[in-house]
């Protein structure tokens, strides 16, 4: 089982992708980590921002280098910072109250992850069979992130594997690698299929969708699903906003959606949830009480049997009146009753009247006339 401390680590987090969308220009970065660790503190969440590191100079093959057929070549290249830029981002995060966090795209990367201490690594979709990068950050000791678009089960498996068998905390994403996803293409029952397959750890969703910020997430959190991850982004400086990132706006919308699942779902799911005394009573205005049909004598002895002969059910329940929920066989009537009268704990012997806990119980609800 995984142990309260690691669960904490992942319970509730949201991270945010910052992505490239700084585009090598460190004031729209600060500005992006600002307005939406704003919006974070705004709506009390546990908020982790990451970064994408690579290094530049060798992730791309030289006879590629400027190579512009390639988005991804393109923009890698186009968004590259120094070391001395990206902790300056780094130490904004830590400066808003967010986590830092990176998701490293090569080897040397992981060794920046360590050089900033980051207290969180996250895998990317396409690294989780990458096992020279998977080593390299297994080194490092830190909590990770996996996320499975596109993989298959024995992928997952072996990469889970891996890190169980060096107690690293571990949270698995259920992610769609489709940038961006339509609602349809959400595959949310797949964050079932994780929680099932491993239950010793947080199971989250990293989602790109484009058209909803709130249904999703009510979904993903009462299907289970306790981490969650979205690329962010802001509009301005003529710069396009891609169509699967979120602006301050629309991440506001999905943290209220948060808090609202939370409270639609209320408590554990793994115990009984406490009766609220509004709930309770409200119950007993639709509980019968047991009235007498006509009049019985004292020492009348209650019986299955005749019950029905002389007595009736019917609303309201009155404080201290027997209701359709007692059984009563073989107690006494310990003084006269009336047709039409209420029968209450008073009127008879036995485990109702002289249990002090359930005299309590049935003194107390019903209606006070």
């Amino acid at each position: 089982m995984i142990s309260p401390a690691h669960r904490f680590i992942f319970e509730n987090l949201f991270v945010l992708e910052l992505a490239n969308n700084h585009w090598g220009n460190i004031e729209r970065g600060v500005k992006i980590i600002r307005d939406f660790a704003m919006v974070s503190r705004v709506n009390s969440v546990r908020t982790a921002i990451k970064l994408q590191f690579r290094d530049v100079d060798s992730f791309v093959h030289p006879i590629f280098k400027g190579y512009t057929e390639s988005r991804y070549i393109k923009k890698t290249e186009a968004t590259k910072l120094s070391i001395d830029e990206f902790k300056i981002l780094i130490d904004e995060v830590v400066k808003c109250g967010c986590i830092p966090m990176a998701t490293p795209f090569d080897e040397a990367s992981v060794d920046l992850c360590d050089t900033f201490n980051l207290p969180i690594i996250k895998i990317a979709s396409s690294d989780i069979a990458t096992w020279p990068l998977l080593e390299r950050v297994a080194k490092l000791r830190k909590p990770v992130i996996i996320s499975t678009g596109g993989a298959f089960d024995k992928t997952i498996d072996d990469c889970v594997r891996f890190f169980e068998n060096r107690s690293i905390p571990l949270a698995i994403n259920h992610c769609v690698s489709l940038y961006p996803s339509h609602d349809c293409e959400l595959e949310l029952n797949q964050i079932d299929y994780l929680r099932e397959r491993f239950p010793s750890h947080v199971i989250g969703f990293s989602t790109h969708e484009m058209t909803d910020w709130q249904n999703s997430m009510l979904i993903s959190y009462a299907k289970g699903a306790r981490t969650w991850e979205r690329h962010i982004d802001i509009d301005q400086d003529g710069v396009p906003v891609s169509p699967y990132c979120s602006l301050p706006h629309q991440i506001d919308d999905w943290f209220k959606a948060f808090h609202k699942a939370v409270e639609m779902c209320g408590g554990s799911s793994e115990s009984r949830r406490n009766i609220t005394e509004k709930e309770r009573r409200y119950l007993d205005e639709l509980v019968r009480g047991v009235y007498a049909r006509h009049d019985l004598p004292e020492g009348y002895v209650f019986s299955s049997e005749t019950f029905d002969a002389d007595f009736y059910l019917a609303i309201p329940l009155h404080k201290g009146q027997l209701s359709c929920r007692e059984v009563v066989n073989g107690e006494r009537l310990t003084r006269p009753i009336m047709s039409n009268e209420k029968l209450t704990v008073d009127h008879i012997d036995g485990p109702y009247n002289e249990n002090s806990s359930l005299r309590k119980l049935i003194l107390d609800r019903g209606i006070e006339v």
